[in-house]
This record gives C-alpha cells, sequence and structure tokens, in this order.
C-alpha cells in the first residue's frame, strides 16, 4: 500500500444509517449525505448526482443497493466517474 494513501468512504443513503454508526464510533474516515463535510450532497440528492462529486473527491462508495451499477445511467456514471464501491 502507498504512503499517504487515506482513504475516504461515502455511503449512499441505502446506507445512512451505516455512515453515522461509524462517525458515533469515532471513525473520521466516513461521510454520507448530508454530513456537514459534504454540503454538495445533501440528503435527497439522487446517484446520478452524488456520483460525480465523489468520484472528483475519490471516496470509495459503500452501498447497499444491489442493482446500482445495472441500472444504464447509473453504469455509465460509474465507469465515466471512475467510482469504486463496496
Amino acid at each position: 500500500m502507498a504512503r499517504g494513501f487515506a482513504p475516504v468512504y461515502f455511503t449512499d443513503e441505502n446506507a445512512l444509517g451505516l455512515g453515522k454508526l461509524l462517525r458515533r464510533k469515532g471513525r473520521d474516515d466516513v461521510v454520507y449525505p448530508g454530513h456537514e463535510s459534504l454540503p454538495e450532497v445533501p440528503l435527497g440528492t439522487l446517484d446520478l448526482d452524488w456520483m460525480n462529486v465523489i468520484g472528483v473527491r475519490g471516496y470509495i462508495v459503500l452501498t447497499r443497493d444491489r442493482r446500482i451499477r445495472t441500472r444504464p445511467a447509473e453504469l455509465l456514471a460509474y465507469r465515466e466517474n471512475g467510482i469504486r464501491s463496496v
């Protein structure tokens, strides 16, 4: 692993509870829609809108949406923005 690499995780609204729980437990490497350090992604932001922001920042997406990469527009957004997800 490269030195200085510090991943940041983004939980989408399908995993919002997980993101909030991880923050409460002391993780400062997790953000979610509505988080104060991510004002560009308020609650209710559509997937296609947050994908650009998250891709530019290089965050790793944590989602429970099993079909997010099978919808044509979202699959294209994943590829174009270089999104990595779990």
